[in-house]
């Protein structure tokens, strides 16, 4: 099937250049990544950012597969001999699947139905005559129809017959069908029911046993809760608009007068209305609420996800790690400042063994012998224990501790790529390691994770999966690229993210540098098996040769760009380390005077940014939460008390808070701001460091309600 142009479409609902959105279409074709495309093309697409990007490739995809199917309907209108010029025209004017859908119902091939069976009694005259809606003699008229050989006994069963058929054609009716369509968009309304006898089993849907609003002012989150219910067994959802407004839609459309006949047609049109026309138009509005929800959902658990993968790392330090538990044991790993694992044991200083000098003595011992400067503490199970543990302990230099979110550290530690990491150890040595990595660097320790473990959404397991994982993917890739990769240390796993690499390339990159050593430049790339000309153009920018010969390798400067760095630094009478190193010298560059047919303003204006900033990492510098020590259970909690915690998860109804008391309190969205809030994540990130006054403690319900007000 041909590739349609949909650049001008996607220009005007975009509010974008034609010319930039075809450019952005014609690179996509040519492989370019998302990254390579907002970073290095910013001359092609008007320095589109990453989601406008993304918005017009989901665009024209969606738009691609509507021209697929619209291929699909006409070539089953032509086999079946009915596509005749006006009906091309009606199918190629359709610009929404429901549209299209619309225009083929009359010529989709049918199961057998009411209206089908009537036809083949010979009722089809009849229905004519009805809804010629004339001054008739009905009974007479219907009487003519009555046979019983062919299955209609009376006067009755024929207008019963004729109706269904009338029924059908209101159905297929594209006026009716989009008039009604508009009426359930605007006006539609959700009820939910408990289900008979589930009331005690279905108790957390609670809220729900009886629910009534509009559908379209419904939020994401009690949208995927009731629908949740539903599948669960628990709840019934209906979606409808007022009865009566919709037939009298239908009568106006189809109904000519209130004589014998118009009268029949009235009766077809409320039928056709409950027993066809309803029900394809809720399970059509069920599936967009569904969409429109699933999408809320899922920018919220992307924004998430970013937002824990671009958490500040702690950086290259000599990190001791504790993933923390009572019966089992807290299991302790020394980790050298790359993460690689130095030793491991395990230490009981809880209940039942309740060694706690002999833990601490451990710890202190394990400090000073691998020159630990962090400790990094699992907050799950006995997490404040073992925190209150550390903090008594007296180092012999300065160490700093920090609770760590353990989220997906133990879908991590059973998965192959520790099982390959960690080969002779167990998944509690691994689960530590992963802690303590997540200090040195969540983002190179998390994307070993599947997103979706990683735990900080709403409903992840009920949206979309496939929108889930495209979303989650392409935020991962993002991030990756954003901060960049050093080439020499990066995981296997971390390259995979890299623009043009993936993970055969990954894995080729990986295999090169054992064989090598190390790169000591961004052209040494070139030698890696089938990483040709496209693949390094694609993501030499995005990896770092940290210490080589050229400092450029070290930058965001994409290669094809050194030349223009080099010119800059001839100007100044420097080399590029030279001009790096001298600010005067780059204050004194006049952008303009490099503009040239390949390289615009805005790719030399982001030269000269990093040139100022080579190689920076763009997150945010690493800031340390201390909870308060007297507070340890949600028992120590009292109304009115203010605390300091740390943002682990924001939903649309809210932000969950981590105080110290191993329950994550909740901060409603009514809670965030003194004004009105529609809009969470403009307010508050995750890893944000937040001081909060406590609303209300239910202690049984496992319930704590805060406030960022006042």
């Amino acid at each position: 099937m041909s590739n349609h142009d949909f650049s001008g479409r996607i220009a005007g609902e975009l509010n974008l250049t034609v010319h930039h959105v075809a450019n952005v279409l014609k690179l996509f074709a040519e492989g370019a990544t998302v990254p390579f495309i907002a970073r290095y093309r910013k001359e092609m697409t008007g320095s589109m950012d990453e989601e406008s990007v993304i918005r017009i490739r989901d665009l024209n995809e969606r738009y691609q597969e509507l021209e697929k199917r619209r291929e699909v309907v006409l070539k089953s209108l032509e086999g079946q001999g009915v596509l005749t010029e006006a009906l091309r025209q009606s199918v190629l004017g359709c610009n929404t699947l429901a549209d299209l859908e619309d225009v083929y119902l009359p010529y989709r091939p049918k199961r057998v139905t009411r209206a089908e069976i009537a036809r083949g009694r010979g009722l089809l005259p009849l229905a004519k005559t009805l809804m010629e809606q004339g001054l008739i003699p009905l009974q007479a008229e219907a009487a003519k129809y009555v046979n019983a050989e062919r299955g209609v006994a009376t006067v009755e069963e024929a207008l019963a017959g004729a109706r269904d058929i009338i029924a059908a054609w209101i159905n297929e009716n594209k006026v009716c069908r989009a008039k009604i369509r508009r009426l359930f968009e605007t006006e539609s309304r959700i009820f939910s029911a408990v289900v008979k006898g589930k009331e005690q089993e279905g108790d957390k849907y609670r809220d729900y046993f009886r629910w009534d609003e509009l559908l379209h002012k419904a939020p994401s989150h009690r949208l995927l809760a009731m629908f949740r219910g539903e599948q669960e067994g628990f709840l019934k959802l209906v979606i409808a608009p007022p009865e009566e407004a919709a037939k009298r839609i239908l009568e106006g459309v189809v109904v000519k007068n209130d004589f014998d006949a118009g009268q029949q047609v009235a009766l077809a049109a409320a039928d056709s209305y409950k027993r066809l026309i309803a029900p394809s138009m809720e399970t059509e509005m069920r599936a967009a609420a569904r969409e429109r929800a699933d999408a809320y959902a899922i920018r919220v658990f992307a924004d998430n996800v970013r937002q824990l993968l671009m958490a500040p790392p702690l950086g290259q330090k000599r990190v001791l790690a504790i993933d923390p538990g009572f019966r089992t044991g807290c299991k302790v790993v020394c980790l050298d400042a790359q993460g690689n694992l130095l030793h491991n044991t395990t230490i009981y200083p809880h209940l039942p063994q309740r060694e706690h000098a002999l833990a601490a003595a451990k710890i202190k011992a394990l400090v000073s012998q691998y020159k630990i400067e962090a400790i990094a503490v699992g907050n799950g199970t006995a997490g404040r224990e073992t925190e209150s543990l550390v903090r008594g302990i007296r180092f012999d230099r300065e160490v700093v501790l920090i609770m760590v979110n353990e989220s997906g550290a133990s879908v991590y530690s059973a998965s192959k790529v520790a099982r390959a990491e960690f080969p002779t150890y167990d998944i509690t040595v691994r689960g530590a390691v992963s802690i303590g990595r997540r200090l040195q660097d969540p983002l190179a320790e998390l994307v070993k994770i599947e997103p979706k473990s990683i735990g900080v959404g709403q409903y992840q397991h009920d949206v979309n999966q496939k929108l889930l994982e495209r979303s989650l993917e392409d935020t991962v890739v993002s991030c990756v690229n954003q901060v960049g990769v050093d080439v020499n240390t990066a995981s296997m796993q971390l390259l995979t993210y890299v623009s043009g690499v993936g993970p055969v390339l990954a894995g080729n990159i990986v295999e090169h540098r054992k064989k090598i050593g190390t790169f000591s430049s961004r052209e040494q790339l070139k030698e890696v098996p089938r990483l040709g000309p496209k693949a390094f153009e694609q993501a030499a920018g995005f990896l770092r040769i940290r210490s080589g010969a050229n400092p450029l390798d070290n930058t965001a400067v994409h290669p094809e760009a050194y030349p223009v760095v080099l010119r800059m630094a001839q100007q100044s009478g420097l080399d590029p380390a030279g001009l790096i190193a001298d600010r005067d010298a780059r204050k004194s560059i006049v952008a303009e005077s490099f503009v040239n047919t390949r390289f615009g303003l805005p790719t030399i204006i982001d030269i000269l940014k990093e040139l100022d900033k080579p190689g920076r990492d763009p997150r945010m510098h690493f800031e340390l939460v201390e909870f308060n020590p007297d507070v340890k259970t949600i028992h120590d909690l009292k109304p009115g008390m203010v605390l300091t915690g740390i943002v682990t998860n924001i939903a649309a109804f809210g932000a969950f808070v981590d105080i110290g008391v191993h329950q994550d309190g909740l901060i409603h969205i009514s809670q965030v701001a003194d004004e009105f809030v529609s809009d969470i994540g403009k307010y508050l990130h995750l890893h944000q460091k937040v001081t909060v006054k406590v609303l209300q403690v239910e202690p049984e319900r496992k319930r704590i309600q805060l406030t960022l007000k006042a």
